[in-house]
């Protein structure tokens, strides 16, 4: 009989979560879904128009990028730049596109050299984006979401 009694204890002990309500067993769930997420790791990359969103993500990264790149170069040819020195650098654009496709440059890295030469160069970068073509966000378990880009641009004046 003192069996029974303490293996029904023991029973009642192991089956607390039973009396567990549907809240809690909810948001332990959640908790365990969102610790399993890998936050920096997007699903989608941000898509032009011209890229597909049926790629897989290395190729979607390959045009977004392809694509900015493309855009950067032919806004800079567009200038006439009168340089001292031959230019030969990269410059990194970092940048963060919002959840709604907006871009904002958050800093552009170059060395001296390129700076002395070419004092606008930021301020051309950043005019640029007002005129790039239309961009859906990058994605996270299909909402979009804010990410943050570096791009090199190679300045090369021979």
């Amino acid at each position: 009989m003192r069996k029974f009694v303490i293996l029904g204890l023991l029973g009642l002990l192991v089956s607390c979560d039973w009396f567990m309500s549907k809240e809690i067993k909810t948001q332990k769930l959640v908790d365990r879904e969102m610790q399993s997420i890998d936050w920096n790791e997007l699903d989608e990359y941000p898509l032009f128009d011209n890229c597909d969103e049926t790629d897989s993500k290395t190729v979607q990264k390959e045009c977004f990028e392809t694509t900015l790149l493309t855009h950067f170069t032919s806004t800079l040819h567009e200038f006439d730049f009168e340089l001292d020195a031959e230019i030969n650098d990269t410059v990194y654009v970092d940048f963060i596109m919002d959840n709604e496709g907006w871009i904002s440059v958050l800093k552009i890295k170059k060395n001296a050299a390129v700076n002395a030469q070419i004092p606008e160069f930021n301020a051309i970068i950043t005019r640029s984006l007002k005129n790039l073509p239309k961009v859906a966000p990058a994605l996270k378990r299909g909402i979009p979401v804010s990410a943050k880009f570096r791009i090199p641009i190679v300045l090369n004046t021979k």
